[in-house]
């Protein structure tokens, strides 16, 4: 792959179009301004990441965390940036704009994730898989549709199809962004045939020539054709690296925040990323500091700021094999061992005393439950859109979603996109008043 044919400006959707006007902004920083300004970004602040929506302690959305993501992932792209100009001081790539593409991607990262934190992803692949849309299958696949796209459903590439399908009313070309932002996104380029028993591909089918279009266009490389495989953009493993930080580093100080583990266990588990000088001189400096939040803020700060710079060096060492598609892995596992060591500690006490802990468990059953009552009422009401409570649900929904469309896949993949889309107090509202327990006052 070519950095010259890595980092484009093209829109897609207005591949010939030319805009003529001066900015004063990057096409990559317009960008990033239209993801800000955006309602299905905006959602995001009321979209569960880990823990339940704050009450009285603030804990992460998803809106903060993408925020977040972004800034680390500006950083991370900036230093790379800085560095390939050096390397390649004759080239006409525009390396200097890396961190406007990766922060304009760590924003989008997570715009196609349904209500309800993880769990959401699994209770829309399980509804097809195990519940009462298997009874789907035979007449999706004889409409031409591929059923492990429902049965595997991935937020990521939910994220691709609401960036760039034309819904009913809107433009072609979806948000109109730029290809190397879009293909930055991509975590995992290939066909939900290729997941197997991981929940992680790139692009419905419906998004699968959209992909193709913009691989070819920026010299991605193809691995395979059927089932459809790409190498990584290699912006990609920056914004995923960018992401890893982010939500290992701060669940941890959520799951502080909320007394669900202790300070000494955390700053326990924070002091395992330094060593020799650097840890006296952060131990010296958590001295200093008598309020425990902000010791642990202290700590945080510093272990990003330590992987910003051990992923960049990580990127930068393995340019060669990221370039050619053979690189393997995530950039955190190829940090230094005491990062990589300290790292791996942190996911297995946040697997085993986070991710399982009650606060957690309560909201994942409880999005389960909601998010597979609403699949369940809305298919129905698309298979049987002539009875009278399924035009009532049906006119419940936003007409940019195609429910009566002739193909049942499309109509399955409406439902899918209008459920996926609701924040967890939407869909909270929804369900009760299609169940009746909250009636709205007369």
């Amino acid at each position: 792959m070519k950095w010259t044919k890595l980092l484009s400006t093209k829109r897609f959707g207005m591949e010939n179009f030319y805009d003529l006007r001066n900015h004063d902004r990057t096409e990559y920083q317009r960008d990033y301004d239209r993801l800000i300004f955006s309602s299905p970004f905006r959602r995001l602040q009321n979209k569960t990441q880990v823990f339940p929506l704050p009450g009285s302690i603030f804990v992460h959305n998803r809106l903060t965390h993408s925020l977040e993501v972004a800034s680390v992932g500006r950083s991370i792209g900036n230093w790379v940036g800085k560095y390939l100009r050096d390397k390649y001081q004759n080239d006409s790539a525009h390396f200097e704009e890396i961190g406007d593409i990766v922060a304009a991607a760590c924003l989008a990262h997570d715009l196609g994730n349904p209500p309800f934190g993880h769990s959401g992803e699994k209770t829309i692949g399980t509804f097809f898989s195990e519940g009462k849309g298997q009874n789907l299958r035979k007449e999706v696949e004889e409409d031409g549709g591929r059923w492990a796209d429902f049965t595997h459903f991935e937020g990521n590439a939910n994220a691709i199809r609401l960036l760039t399908h034309q819904f009913i009313g809107r433009r072609p070309g979806g948000f109109v962004m730029t290809y190397s932002t879009l293909a930055s996104i991509v975590k995992y380029p290939y066909s939900s045939e290729l997941s197997g028993d991981k929940q992680k591909f790139g692009f419905f089918a419906s998004e699968e020539n959209s992909y193709q279009i913009i691989a070819a266009d920026l010299g991605i490389r193809k691995l395979q054709s059927t089932p459809l495989k790409y190498a990584r953009y290699p912006l990609v493993y920056i914004v995923e690296a960018a992401d890893d930080i982010c939500y290992q580093i701060m669940d941890i100080e959520d799951a502080h925040k909320l007394g669900i583990q202790t300070t000494e266990k955390t700053i326990e588990l924070f002091l395992q990323f330094f060593e020799g000088k650097r840890l006296e001189s952060v131990t010296r400096n958590l001295g200093l500091v008598s309020d425990v939040n902000e010791k642990i803020a202290y700590l945080r700060s510093s272990i990003i700021g330590s992987l910003v710079t051990e992923c960049a060096e990580a990127f930068v060492e393995n340019e060669e094999k990221i370039m050619n598609g053979t690189f393997i892995g995530t950039l955190i596992n190829h940090t230094s061992k005491k990062s990589h060591d300290a790292y791996k500690q942190c996911s297995q006490f946040a697997f085993q005393h986070i991710y399982k802990s009650k606060e957690v468990l309560d909201i994942e059953l409880a999005g389960y439950h909601i998010i597979g009552f609403l699949l369940e009422k809305f298919i129905d009401a698309i298979q049987t859109p002539t009875h009278s409570y399924s035009t009532l649900l049906l006119n419940r929904v936003p007409e940019q979603y195609n429910m009566h469309s002739e193909s049942i896949t499309e109509r399955v993949q409406s439902v899918i996109d209008f459920v996926s889309g609701m924040t967890d107090v939407y869909a909270l509202d929804l369900y009760r008043k299609i169940t009746g327990i909250g009636v709205p006052l007369l």
